[in-house]
């Protein structure tokens, strides 16, 4: 494995997402091994080593250096405040960090609020921009019946279609901000192994804004 690069794929919704990304760049990996469970894998040319990884730790693995390159929706980056490199956007995983609370509640800054997320930094700076005295309330699943169970008055989630939402009989308050994936680089590895980095990069670009 040693001299290949070392690239982290997100599990989870972004993972065949990332594969058909990859694969439309011309970097290929057998069916049998995106399919499968295998944490590692390479692609059929074995110029890369594919590391699968919850998104959550993907930005801590590829800042350490144990990793030198990933996909990460930009909500884990700026969740996470993550000193790595952000040289594309891949134009994947599209979706909203919203504010939502249910329907006919109407929410007052000036109040003392409860709000569930999975995302606490991220909603503690929206909050503190806006002046307002929230109380966050860290979950890591099922956001969306915190205030139907009174345990927060609305939640910061993120948002694709809205259908969860209206299931939960929730409605769209404020969005905080777009999210998307990008590839993100080790600092380092962006010196040391600049060719076969700016190779991939150059890659991606090319079918990512291929039809702009």
């Amino acid at each position: 494995m040693t001299g290949k690069l070392r690239i982290a794929l997100p599990k989870g919704r972004l993972f065949d997402q990332s594969i058909e990304l990859l694969s439309r760049a011309g970097i290929r990996i057998a069916d049998e091994s995106s399919a499968s469970r295998r944490l590692r894998f390479l692609d059929e040319e074995g110029k890369y080593e594919f590391i699968q990884l919850k998104p959550i730790d993907i930005p801590v693995y590829v800042e350490s250096g144990a990793i030198d390159a990933g996909i990460a929706g930009s909500d884990v980056l700026r969740e996470l405040e993550s000193d790595v490199y952000e040289p594309l956007d891949l134009q994947i995983g599209k979706c909203k960090l919203s504010l939502a609370a249910p329907d006919g509640i109407v929410l007052s800054h000036e109040k003392h609020l409860s709000i569930a997320t999975k995302y606490p930094r991220t909603a503690d700076r929206f909050f503190k921009s806006r002046r307002a005295h929230v109380r966050i309330v860290r979950l890591e699943g099922s956001v969306e019946i915190a205030p139907a169970l009174g345990l927060a008055d609305a939640i910061v989630d993120l948002v694709e279609t809205g259908r969860t939402l209206r299931d939960n009989d929730l409605r769209i308050i404020e969005d905080i901000m777009p999210v998307s994936a990008k590839m993100i680089v080790n600092r380092t590895a962006m010196k040391t192994k600049a060719r076969r980095i700016n190779t991939l990069i150059s890659k991606l670009d090319a079918v990512i804004y291929e039809n702009t």
